[in-house]
């Protein structure tokens, strides 16, 4: 059973090998993007997942969210978001607190300067995301590949 989003529900099948092969052209395409958007200085003065921490933070309520939220939000183990989050904040850009309700855990915060480098760096990154994915597709594709990803991110079997 499957819901679209005009609430209709669906009973299909679908062949493992074409899951498989959808999985990989999702994967290979995403893996193709990112390295233009790499070589092309889209994150410069930071890595890709560096600036996914501070993309991260910025959607956040208030700038700030505790270590384990963000952990789940990007694709890094622990221990190599923890290292990160230290090498950004010595960097000034995010800043570590004390959760107020759990004296174990711990709040990234985006600083100011963390902010105005994410502004910087986004303002770039979508101009080249315009240029390879919107020159690449319609108005109208791009809606159906969000509408598919967004299923894709919200099933679960």
């Amino acid at each position: 059973m499957h819901t679209h989003r005009t609430g209709e529900t669906v009973d299909h099948e679908v062949s493992t090998r074409a899951a498989a092969e959808a999985w990989e052209s999702l994967f290979r395409t995403q893996s193709n993007l990112m390295r233009r958007f790499e070589s092309g200085g889209d994150f410069a003065p930071l890595r890709s997942r560096e600036y996914d921490v501070l993309f991260t933070l910025s959607r956040a309520r208030e700038g700030r969210l505790r270590l384990r939220e963000l952990n789940e939000a990007v694709f890094l183990s622990q221990p190599s978001l923890s290292r990160m989050v230290e090498r950004l904040e010595a960097r000034g850009l995010v800043a570590r607190e004390p959760a107020p309700d759990d004296a174990r855990g711990t709040v990234v915060v985006l600083t100011e300067d963390g902010r105005e480098m994410q502004r910087e760096i986004g303002r770039r990154h979508v101009r080249s995301i315009r240029r390879h994915v919107g020159g690449a597709l319609t108005e109208e594709e791009l809606a159906t590949l969000t509408d598919l990803t967004t299923r894709l991110r919200a099933y679960r079997p």
